[in-house]
């Protein structure tokens, strides 16, 4: 018999920080790390969009020439993957109007309305899909701020650097 993997879906910051590229500090590198190791060694579920726009964006930001990383190993990992069901899970998003960066599955609350359009999408996967996965998450601030909102909709983040993204928020946005 064999178990249901638990799904999750990525945010890009996070193989850019397993990277060492996001001035993340060694315990969150290393947090990072490990998560897309466990997505790699089988051992979870990863969600994409069937759109193929997360994928797009992984591409974009990890793909190198030069030296193999981790983020480059994702990144062919994923190649390699996002069409087997034992490895990936792809879900349908709509966009809302003509925009490519506004769903249908993301939620209307007040306290989201300046949430990042390039970001929506992780959301909006997360809304589509029927298990509502987590979102790993590692340095991007602004999801720090719209942890409670996210949260009142249902939709789960994990701050796989928590101290760290807590302290740079506070730096960042309420020293203001």
């Amino acid at each position: 018999m064999t178990r249901k993997l638990e799904p999750y879906i990525v945010d890009t910051n996070v193989a850019v920080a397993a990277d060492n590229r996001a001035g993340a500090g060694p315990e969150c590198v290393r947090a990072c790390i490990a998560a897309l190791q466990e997505i790699m060694d089988g051992r979870q579920l990863l969600v994409v969009d069937e759109g193929g726009q997360i994928v797009s964006e992984y591409r974009n930001n990890l793909y190198s020439q030069n030296q193999p990383t981790i983020g480059t190993t994702f990144l062919r990992w994923i190649w390699t993957n996002q069409y087997n069901l034992s490895r990936c899970s792809r879900v349908a998003i709509k966009p809302r109007g003509s925009g490519a960066t506004d769903y249908e599955e993301f939620p209307q609350h007040e306290g989201l309305k300046d949430f990042d359009p390039a970001d929506r999408k992780f959301v909006a996967v997360s809304v589509a899909h029927p298990d509502r996965p987590v979102i790993f998450e590692a340095t991007d601030t602004k999801w720090w701020g719209w942890k409670s909102a996210l949260s009142e909709c249902g939709i789960r983040v994990k701050f796989l650097c928590k101290a760290e993204i807590a302290q740079r928020y506070r730096e960042k946005f309420e020293k203001r």
